[in-house]
C-alpha cells in the first residue's frame, strides 16, 4: 500500500506541480508546467443534498489539478482562480476567495514517522490543519488520527484506497467516498465534509457525484515537491519557496511524510505570521 501511494504521488509531482492528464498545458516564467482547462463544464443545478444531474451525460476525461507558477497582484495562483472559476459549480475549490487566512493541509497516504511531530508544531503554534485520510492509513494509525480530532484539526477525506476518480465508475466513485465517510463515523464519531482527489486527478462526473454525496472538493493553491522520502528539499530553500508562495486565501498542500516539512513547519508558521497572515 506505501509503495503504491507513493509511487502515484511520484507520477504526479514530476515537474514540482502536478501535471495534466486530458488538458492541456503551457510553459510559466520558471519552466514549470501550467495546466490550462480543455473546455469548462456545463452548469448543473447544486442543491443542500448536493449536485441535480444527469450524471450519465457528464464527462469523465481525466483531468490532472497543477496550481502553475503564475500569479495575480495579490500572489494567488491563476490555476486555482481558473479552477474556482470553471468548477466551483460543483462545490469544488482550490483556493478560499473570500478569506485572507492561509490553510494548511496534509496528505496522509501513509506513516512515516512525522506527523507527531508535526502535531505538536501546530499545538504549539496554536494553528489548526486539515489532514486528509486514506482508509488505510486510518485504520493503521487510530491514535495519530484520534490526537487530529481532539486537538481540533479537520480530518477530511482522500478514499478508501487511494484510485483515480475519474478511472471509477459512478457507483465505484461514490463508495471510495462513502466507505471512507462511514468508517470514520463508526470508528471516531466524525463526519467529513472535504474531499480530496487522488493524485488531483478529477473529472467533471466525479467532481458532481462527490457533490452529490454530500462533500466540497477542496484542492489546493499551493504545493511543492515534499513527497519523495528519497530526495527531500534542502530546509533554507524549502522554507523560503513555502513563504513567498503566501497569498490571502491560500490552501497549501504539504505531506507528512517529509523530513523537511517537519523541521521547518513552526519556522514557516512564525514567518508567514510576521508577513501579516492568519492561518486557520
Amino acid at each position: 500500500m506505501n509503495k503504491l501511494i507513493l509511487a502515484r504521488f511520484a507520477a504526479v509531482f514530476t515537474a514540482g506541480v502536478l501535471t495534466a492528464c486530458g488538458m492541456s498545458s503551457k510553459k510559466g516564467e520558471s519552466g514549470d508546467d501550467i495546466t490550462v482547462s480543455s473546455a469548462a463544464a456545463e452548469p448543473v443545478m447544486i442543491t443542500a443534498n448536493g449536485v441535480k444531474a444527469d450524471f450519465s451525460a457528464l464527462s469523465n476525461e481525466c483531468h490532472g489539478y497543477g496550481q502553475g507558477v503564475q500569479v495575480d497582484e495579490k500572489n494567488r495562483t491563476l490555476g486555482a482562480l481558473d479552477f474556482n472559476h470553471t468548477y466551483g459549480k460543483y462545490n469544488a475549490k482550490a483556493i478560499r476567495e473570500d478569506s485572507k487566512k492561509i490553510t494548511l493541509t496534509f496528505d496522509q497516504g501513509y506513516e512515516n514517522g512525522y506527523t507527531a511531530q508535526i502535531l505538536d508544531t501546530l499545538k504549539e503554534k496554536n494553528v489548526k490543519a486539515v489532514f486528509f485520510l486514506v482508509q488505510d492509513y486510518a485504520e493503521r494509525n487510530p491514535e495519530l488520527v484520534q490526537r487530529m480530532i481532539d486537538e481540533g484539526h479537520t480530518v477530511a477525506n482522500h478514499s478508501v484506497h487511494h484510485y483515480s476518480m475519474p478511472s471509477l465508475t459512478e457507483e465505484t466513485c461514490r463508495a471510495e467516498i462513502t466507505g471512507l465517510h462511514e468508517y470514520m463515523k463508526e470508528n471516531f464519531g466524525v463526519e467529513m465534509t472535504l474531499f480530496r482527489p487522488p493524485m488531483g486527478e478529477f473529472s467533471e462526473k466525479s467532481l458532481a457525484v462527490t457533490a452529490d454525496c454530500g462533500y466540497e472538493t477542496l484542492l489546493w493553491s499551493f504545493a511543492y515537491a515534499d513527497w519523495n522520502v528519497d530526495d527531500q528539499p534542502e530546509p533554507s530553500a524549502a522554507l523560503e519557496k513555502l513563504k513567498k508562495a503566501a497569498h490571502p486565501g491560500a490552501v497549501y498542500l504539504l505531506h507528512s511524510v517529509s523530513a523537511t516539512n517537519a523541521q521547518i513547519l513552526g519556522d514557516l508558521i512564525d514567518g508567514m505570521r510576521s508577513d501579516g497572515f492568519e492561518l486557520t
